[in-house]
């Protein structure tokens, strides 16, 4: 019997149509046993010789992963990073790769935003001395008298540009394959949009282009007192240099929902000026809904493609 590997830590298969298609067709359907993120091995253990499809979540999906699954045909990714998959070799062993870039976005937009908010009001820092018994009240910062820089103005930058403007703020940006913008959102040079952020958020993709982009250097040249923000991927940020920066006071704050090492338990825990979450930029209800949907719904129709599934 085919199967189809879903290795997201979790998925509701019981509510998702084209799911349920695949299995009306004669699919096994296998689900992570483990409900966390799998390692290579794992994925290995689990994409065995009857594996057509998979619904893959963020584990290394690499040469040597995909090299042992002989009838492997559709990937298709919960979510939009792809810097998890060898596209090379999925290309090398004709393996048809989707993602989907637009469910997310809105969910991980608001995340940011709240992680803005948090960070200018320092209300995690109120929150922990409240819990100590003290009563403080720290003063922050207006969203709306900061110009906040983005970094990569794709579909959750756009959004996350949108809900800046929205409280009042300036927006700048950087995107190297964009020549204009829209919405009242001005370009600038990587190097410019350091000198003039008040606030600095990543939502751009990791390559090995982009390994460490905020490193010692890009700290070192940003504004006094500024906030940087990370929704996007755990290896555009040197960790080692933000905590030097944030311990020298270059950064008088930061916000993180990803980690070069995930789950994460490094040094950055020890410091009070960060804020830190669990890579749940897309965990809000609706958009996980509309991620899960679409994933499906891409790999039906990639199997349907490779004529494995029939399409009546």
């Amino acid at each position: 019997m085919n199967k189809l590997i879903i290795s997201t830590s979790s998925f509701d298969i019981d509510n998702n149509a084209p799911v349920q298609r695949l299995i009306q067709k004669g699919l096994q359907v296998i689900s992570n046993p483990h409900r966390r993120k799998l390692t290579e091995h794992e994925i290995i253990a689990l994409l065995d010789d009857d594996v057509i499809g998979l619904i893959a979540g963020i584990e290394p999906i690499t040469e040597r992963v995909l090299a042992s699954a002989k009838n492997l045909k559709v990937i298709s990714r919960c979510g939009t990073g792809m810097d998890n998959v060898d596209l090379v070799a999925a290309q090398h062993y004709n393996m048809a790769v989707f993602n989907t870039p637009e469910a997310p976005a809105q969910a991980v937009a608001e995340l940011t935003l709240g992680l803005m908010l948090t960070a200018l009001r320092r209300i995690c820092q109120t929150d922990r001395l409240l819990r100590k018994g003290e009563w403080p009240r720290l003063q922050g910062q207006l969203l709306a008298a900061q110009s906040v820089g983005i970094i990569g103005l794709g579909y959750i930058g756009r959004r996350v540009a949108h809900l800046c403007q929205a409280f009042g703020a300036r927006v700048i940006a950087h995107d190297p394959h964009l020549d204009q913008s829209s919405q009242g959102v001005t370009l600038t040079s990587l190097n410019e949009l350091f000198a003039q952020a008040d606030i600095i958020s990543l939502h751009l993709p990791y390559s090995p282009d982009t390994h460490h982009l905020l490193d010692a250097k890009a700290f070192a040249t940003m504004k006094p007192g500024a906030i940087v923000i990370n929704a996007a991927r755990g290896g555009l940020i040197d960790e080692t240099a933000l905590g030097n920066a944030l311990h020298d006071g270059q950064l008088s704050a930061a916000a993180l929902d990803v980690f070069e090492q995930e789950p994460y338990q490094g040094p950055l825990l020890g410091y009070e000026q960060i804020i830190l979450t669990a890579h749940m930029g897309s965990l809000a209800k609706e958009a996980r809904q509309r991620m899960e949907i679409e994933a499906a719904e891409n790999l039906l129709q990639g199997l349907i493609k490779t004529g494995l599934i029939h399409d009546t």
